[in-house]
């Protein structure tokens, strides 16, 4: 068709003199803004790393962290894996990055929330931060392996129990109040599931759901059955109890993952770009994701909330609010900035 556009070079040329400006400016006064805000109290926060996945070059990593209270990105470090030794230390830098921005704007940090690494653990042990563990990790954890048991012969009760330690890894978490008693429910599923509701751990002597009489012996795990030792053996593992202790009661970073998604339509991971443009895309997926992450659910005309039924791989179904549209009012800031702060003072 012969139409004229413009070229990659002149487009990386404006970029690199107005737009990438324009977005670390917004950035940054918005940063400034929200950790002025958070000075005034102690904060809950969860990081997580988003490297890219086996197959691709982990060259960079970028680390968010996100205030747990309102679901919003306060922090967004891009490393680089020749700078910390190789990229199984870049979420620590990460991380490290990060609480250095907060004590130096004066946000005290009340706890942080990660997925488990023996770095991030020591890392936060030696600062004196406490650290809790995101519950989806350990009950993925557990669930492949309960998976792989139910194939086994003999074991077929096992998958039927699946879906029930996983809530049980929740409930537990979100109705302790410490450790121990956290460690004490777990514990408990082992009697509950040949039936027995009684418990000789003081925290947790007897299990909360009503008393029902079932005829069906089949749904129950037998005492000292192939099944039961090899479910034992993955629930009370020395490790996975130590976990369980560390589960955090109140706050998940399930929205940390959403970010990543966002993030990762920003920055794909098959286009290459320098890291000062890497960086900006990040800061832009993070305005996006804090302009849209309070979006309230859609009614319908009989006054009902609206859902949306979706079917993942591994069979099942579940049901997720359906949302208002987002917005891009970041984008028209950005724009009034280009042209009242950048071009007048490049």
């Amino acid at each position: 068709m012969h139409l004229q556009n413009m070229s990659y070079k002149a487009f990386q040329k404006l970029s690199n003199s107005y737009l990438q400006p324009a977005v670390i400016h917004k950035w940054q006064q918005y940063q400034e803004e929200q950790l002025r805000i958070l000075s005034q109290k102690r904060v809950k926060v969860g990081g997580d790393m988003r490297a890219d996945s086996a197959g691709h070059s982990a060259k960079y990593g970028s680390y968010s962290l996100m205030n747990l209270e309102n679901n919003s990105i306060i922090d967004v470090q891009l490393v680089q894996n020749s700078e910390v030794g190789g990229s199984h230390n870049m979420e620590k830098e990460g991380l490290s990055r990060s609480l250095r921005l907060l004590e130096s704007k004066g946000v005290a940090v009340d706890y942080v929330v990660t997925d488990y690494r023996p770095q991030i653990q020591n890392f936060l042990q030696e600062k004196k931060i406490t650290h809790y563990y995101d519950v989806w990790r350990l009950e993925k954890s557990i669930s492949k392996k309960l998976a792989k048991v139910a194939k086994d012969k003999d074991c077929e009760v096992v998958k039927k129990w699946q879906c029930g330690i996983s809530n049980h890894a929740y409930w537990c978490a979100a109705s302790s109040s410490s450790g121990p008693e956290k460690v004490a429910k777990w514990t408990s599923m082992v009697n509950h599931m040949q039936d027995i509701h009684v418990h000789d751990n003081p925290l947790f002597p007897q299990c909360q759901h009503p008393v029902r009489l079932s005829s069906d012996r089949n749904k129950w795990f037998q005492p000292g059955s192939k099944a039961l030792f090899k479910v034992e053996k993955i629930l009370t593992n020395k490790k996975v109890l130590t976990d369980v202790a560390r589960l955090s009661s109140q706050y998940q970073t399930s929205f940390l993952d959403a970010f990543h998604s966002v993030a990762l339509r920003f920055t794909p991971r098959n286009v290459v770009v320098p890291p000062g443009e890497r960086l900006c895309r990040l800061y832009l997926a993070a305005m996006h994701f804090n302009e849209n992450s309070s979006r309230i659910q859609v009614g319908t005309t009989a006054g009902n909330w609206r859902n949306a039924t979706h079917f993942p791989k591994k069979g099942g179904h579940t049901l997720e609010p359906v949302k208002t549209p987002p917005t891009q009012r970041y984008v028209h800031n950005l724009i009034s900035d280009v042209f009242e702060e950048i071009v007048p003072h490049p």
